[in-house]
């Protein structure tokens, strides 16, 4: 019925679904992973480091774990060079901490909420996408 693109989106969209509302009944928290990561180095209040941690190590191992079963789907293909690659992070989170959130906060938990910060959030950081890849794609820029 799907071919196997579409069944691994589907599989890998419920499992991002399914553990952001786990951690939403489990501690009452957003999975924005911005916030988590940012907080690990700067809420140094008892008890939040820990979890913080074991969340992000979570990420990685489980990226290290696809990429050993799978290694097709865990492959990265840089599409510019170490500076662009620079720029692009450090303009991420500058739109992160900007609009208090990233894609898993606002567009994953905040969307799922119905929540307007969020709406407004999601809408603008897509649109902006789009705008960046046609922009890229049709000036040139890259190969």
């Amino acid at each position: 019925m799907f071919d196997a693109g579409l069944r691994a989106a589907l599989f890998g969209g419920l499992m991002i679904g399914a553990a952001a509302a786990l951690f939403y009944w489990l501690n009452g928290r957003i999975a924005g992973v911005s916030g988590i990561f940012g907080d690990l180095f700067l809420d140094r209040r008892n008890g939040h480091s820990p979890w913080r941690l074991a969340f992000i190590s979570g990420l990685l191992l489980g990226y290290l774990l696809v990429r050993a079963w799978r290694p097709e789907l865990g492959q990265i293909h840089l599409q510019t060079n170490p500076a662009g690659m620079a720029i692009a992070g450090l303009l991420v989170g500058y739109g992160t901490r900007m609009s208090c959130g990233c894609t898993s906060g606002h567009g994953i938990c905040g969307v799922a909420r119905i929540s307007p910060r969020s709406l407004a959030a999601t809408g603008i950081f897509m649109l902006a996408a789009m705008i960046t890849v046609a922009l890229v794609r049709h000036s040139g820029l890259l190969p």
